[in-house]
């Protein structure tokens, strides 16, 4: 299987081929995927590794809603243990150890963490029975668990690996794994793995309505976001993947469905490593959850809230008093209190919960359900990002069972769990030989580390942009962790259409930089305009518009409460407006 580039010639034949499956000679899709979240992607590659045709389109960009927002983190859920949620626990764990060791061992890998002990003798006994437990879930699985077993720390040991815990903050710890995963990367390369394998991929492609015949669903219509043109798609099977906005999507259907889904938001916020001197990461309990403070690169990230969400979907804002009660809860371990002004970056993402459970939404289920109440529709909601795959599994199958009795063939089985993500194969020899690679292309051998765990074997199509513009190996300009060919690459083999999708999402410069990545969004967008044609008129509408949400952001982020929060972060225009592009 060739690596299919995700470049603005890929959407374009993928436009194309969507809008023939309407034409009057036309052959509708097999699987029509709506949302290009986690579980869309992996639904679009599930469907396309069983050798359905298959589509997916999304409103805005790969991973731009929740699936770009979360934890950072692959893991069981440690804490579902208590609320004897076994299944769900095991489930995730054996889906952590496929990403880290056969899926994605480029963009997941093992991280540690410290719970603290605040009790002698009972709270170590029964910390530890959880911990044991889960470690013996990962390994009852079946699958191979890929990170190290948890082990029992004295408070000296425990301060010895994280010195900013203040001393009475403890009485000893216990040190465990889970995995870390860049999920906007993952996302995307989700999708691009998918697109290789023949499903057509277009973002800025949003539904605006779905098409009937008598009670069925034949397909959808939709907008180009980028000319303004609509037309249809047909498809013997829509799935609706939408995540928070499943409700919505159902809508369109005119049928309410069998469950519906509740938006949970979980805010995080960005420190400097310096900030927190440590080897490790934190899961702390609170009164209402978990607080996580997780290593992530030079930075920390620590979260998260969890609380009932009921404006803007798209833009989930973050207020004053989310950031306070972050800042107060991880102040209480540390011996040197974080202030506001060690904030680099802050991001708020929406859980999609299941309604019905429980009023709170830290009790709300984070199982997944599938439903299949209109002809020709699947919904898939609620779950984990952990569990992606798992719900892809199962919103395909529904497809397939359907598609059993349509199409003069068997429909294969899932084959997903042996399928790995562009980049993983030959990772390990590749990340072996990272010396040679410096040597060979005048890189440091700590840019090389870098560009591995994002690229994965596909460094060398990064490295062919340096070999032939030298002047791409330069740092980005504001953002000295990033290359400049990481830029033209988001573009020319990511599906990357603006600047936001850059800066945002194909990097993490707008939550890694004090600035927001403000000082680099003018040499960003000069660096994208060639391959996307973009005249002087296009990249300073990019860059104003990016300027434009970063103020939002920032002024929402002073307010007290969600809807001032949201007011002010709904003062930025949603969509970059586009002037016909340059042949």
């Amino acid at each position: 299987m060739r690596p299919l580039a995700l470049d603005h010639a890929a959407r374009a034949d993928a436009l194309a081929a969507l809008r023939a499956t309407a034409a009057a000679d036309g052959v509708p899709l097999d699987v029509l995927v709506i949302g290009g979240g986690v579980v869309g992607a992996g639904c679009a590659l599930d469907a396309a590794t069983r050798g359905l045709t298959t589509g997916l389109v999304e409103a805005r960009d790969l991973a731009s809603g929740t699936s770009s927002r979360s934890s950072k983190l692959i893991h069981g859920g440690l804490r579902y243990l208590e609320m004897l949620d076994f299944a769900l626990v095991a489930e995730a764990l054996a889906e952590r150890s496929l990403l880290v060791e056969r899926l994605a061992p480029h963009l997941v890998h093992p991280i540690p963490f410290l719970y603290p002990l605040t009790h002698h003798g009972w709270e170590r006994a029964y910390a530890g029975a959880g911990v044991a437990m889960y470690d013996s879930l990962a390994w009852a699985s079946g699958q191979s668990r890929g990170v190290p077993r948890h082990r029992h720390l004295t408070r000296r040991k425990a301060l010895r690996r994280m010195p900013a815990l203040r001393k009475d903050a403890l009485v000893g710890a216990i040190e465990y794994y889970d995995g870390q995963v860049d999920d906007a990367r993952h996302t995307m390369m989700l999708a691009r793995t998918a697109a290789s394998y023949g499903a057509h991929v277009a973002t800025r492609t949003r539904v605006t309505g779905m098409l009937r015949e008598g009670e069925r669903v034949t397909g959808v219509v939709v907008r180009d976001l980028e000319s303004g043109e609509e037309f249809e798609i047909r498809a013997a099977q829509v799935v609706n993947a939408t995540g928070v906005w499943t409700d919505e999507t159902q809508a369109m259907a005119a049928e309410r469905g069998q469950f519906q889904v509740r938006a949970s938001k979980g805010v995080h916020l960005v420190v400097p490593r310096d900030r927190i001197q440590g080897e490790a990461g934190l899961i702390l309990r609170t009164e209402k959850s978990v607080l996580f403070v997780i290593p992530w690169k030079r930075h920390w990230i620590i979260g998260t809230t969890d609380t009932d969400w009921s404006l803007s979907k798209d833009h989930p804002a973050a207020s004053r008093t989310d950031i306070d009660y972050l800042l107060e809860h991880v102040n209480t371990v540390l011996a040197t209190p974080l202030s506001y002004a060690d904030v680099e970056g802050v991001f708020a993402g929406l859980r999609p919960l299941l309604r019905g459970e429980s009023e709170a939404t830290s009790t709300l289920s984070r199982e997944h359900a599938v439903s299949h109440s209109v002809p020709g529709l699947v919904v898939v909601a609620g779950g984990k990002y952990t569990t992606y795959r798992v719900m892809a599994r199962d919103a395909i199958d529904a497809a397939a069972d359907a598609l059993g009795g349509q199409l003069s063939r068997a429909i294969p089985q899932c084959v997903t769990e042996d399928v790995p993500l562009l980049g993983a194969d030959g990772f390990a020899g590749l990340w072996n030989r990272r010396r040679l690679l410096a040597r060979r292309s005048g890189l440091h051998e700590v840019r090389v580390e870098h560009l591995l765990r994002r690229y994965g074997a596909l460094v060398e199509e990064v490295l062919a942009l340096i070999a032939d513009d030298p002047t791409l190996a330069e740092p980005l300009g504001g953002a000295d962790d990033y290359l400049r060919a990481e830029v033209v690459y988001a573009v020319t083999h990511e599906g990357a259409l603006h600047l936001d999708d850059v800066l945002t999402r194909r990097t993490r410069i707008s939550i890694e930089t004090f600035d927001r990545g403000t000082a680099s969004a003018e040499e960003a967008a000069a660096l994208m305009a060639g391959p996307l044609g973009w005249g002087a008129e296009q990249v300073a509408r990019e860059v104003e518009h990016y300027l434009a949400r970063v103020a939002a952001e920032r002024e929402s982020q002073t307010m007290p409460d969600d809807e001032t929060a949201d007011a002010a972060r709904m003062g930025a225009p949603d969509v970059v407006p586009v002037v016909p592009r340059v042949d």
